[in-house]
């Protein structure tokens, strides 16, 4: 049988992705203080994080992990439904939905699952689901999974998902967006979204792995930020990956939508619980995150002066009032040039090609942290004015 063999298949694929200068690999930092720290043997400073808080290095976070560590132990020992869910657990799922302004909780150990999870449990084959082109790929990929009809519309056009929606018929319909995107930075028309789905009776979901903790009062996330409801957004999907510093994510809404994920969500059921110690950890970046606005107050200046200074430099820097200023340089080619020679000039600002965006939309995805200071923005404006010289000049 003359049956194709999928690892050399895979093998193919991936030495064709180099020739198409879109190979990718991980990149290994010694020392990393979530600013500051050592590739190579250089020393760097990372504007390429989510962590927009700084709390990853926070010295009461840190604390909370290791006496819960020394407490309850490196590993949780098993799925939430057998013997993995801890006090530690349900005091930080408490915590999320008091923050978020809703009923409950229920934590995940990665966005990935989260989302797949809520997607397992709302939607069968032949429902509808409506989602922005630039979303995360897990929610795109999710839909995939279980069989759902995905219809994509372009990125926050609001008319064009309502044809999206229409075209379902009146199949039970969920609409996906991001809260901030993840590769562009900008914030999802929320309101409109929620207008749309409360019209035609959908229900609405808002991934917000990257507005938690960033905007909203006390940084509550985008939903808040929008004036919008547990009502009107259904589904709130946030992650303790990025302002919050640590590791895992969760869904937050009412009561019954909390109770059918304990019962139908897969990904939640079937997989070992996060740690408690890190459970411990993202509680106390949540009260951090809640209660210190002095952080997010000097994340905004820091976003300021980027940016001023991006547009006195000329800098084709793409609208955005959060921590992600992506720079839009098109050709895939040339952004992986702009980001070694920001490398050699000691900054980690990596290159985004296709497929994570669009192709002729590769970028540097510049990302700034309550951790920088004024000197690490400044330093880097320098670092891409002689970028700018060498790869945009005509």
């Amino acid at each position: 049988m003359n049956r194709p063999d999928l690892l050399q298949r895979m093998a193919a694929a991936s030495r064709q992705r180099g020739r198409d200068g879109l190979h990718r690999q991980s990149i290994t930092l010694d020392d990393f203080d979530g600013v500051h720290g050592r590739m190579d043997g250089q020393t760097v400073t990372s504007f390429c994080s989510n962590d927009y808080l700084g709390l990853a290095h926070h010295p009461v976070v840190i604390d909370a992990l290791q006496t819960a560590a020394a407490r309850c132990g490196v590993g949780s020992t098993g799925s939430h439904l057998i013997s993995g869910h801890r006090r530690e657990h349900a005091q930080l799922e408490e915590d999320l939905a008091d923050w978020t302004g809703r009923e409950r909780a229920l934590v995940f150990s990665s966005g990935m699952m989260a989302n797949l999870g809520v997607m397992q449990a709302l939607l069968a084959r032949g429902d509808a689901c409506v989602q922005d082109k630039l979303n995360h790929a897990s929610l795109i990929d999710a839909a995939h999974t279980v069989g759902a009809t995905l219809k994509r519309y372009p990125h926050a056009d609001v008319q064009a998902a309502a044809r999206q929606l229409a075209a379902t018929g009146e199949a039970a319909a969920l609409i996906a967006t991001d809260g901030v995107f993840s590769m562009d930075g900008d914030v999802a028309p929320l309101a409109e979204l929620a207008a749309l789905a409360a019209r035609e009776n959908a229900t609405l979901m808002v991934d917000d792995a990257h507005g938690l903790g960033v905007v909203g009062p006390g940084g509550s996330g985008s939903v808040r930020a929008a004036n919008l409801t547990q009502n009107e957004v259904p589904v709130l999907m946030g992650t303790l990956g990025k302002a919050l510093g640590c590791h895992g994510a969760f869904v937050a809404g009412s009561a019954s939508l909390i109770d059918g994920l304990v019962q139908f969500a897969r990904s939640y059921i079937y997989t070992t619980a996060l740690p408690p110690a890190l459970a411990a950890a993202a509680r106390a970046a949540v009260a951090v995150a809640r209660h210190d606005s002095e952080r997010r107050d000097k994340l905004a200046a820091l976003i300021d002066r980027f940016r001023h200074g991006a547009a006195q430099l000329g800098l084709p820097v793409m609208p955005s009032s959060t921590p992600i200023q992506p720079l839009l340089l098109g050709d895939s080619a040339r952004t992986e040039a702009a980001q070694n020679m920001l490398a050699d000039a000691g900054f980690l600002v990596v290159a985004i090609r296709p497929p994570t965006v669009p192709a002729n939309r590769a970028r540097l995805r510049i990302t700034l942290s309550a951790g920088h200071a004024d000197e690490d923005v400044d330093r880097l404006l320098d670092a891409l004015a002689a970028v700018s010289k060498r790869i945009l000049s005509p």
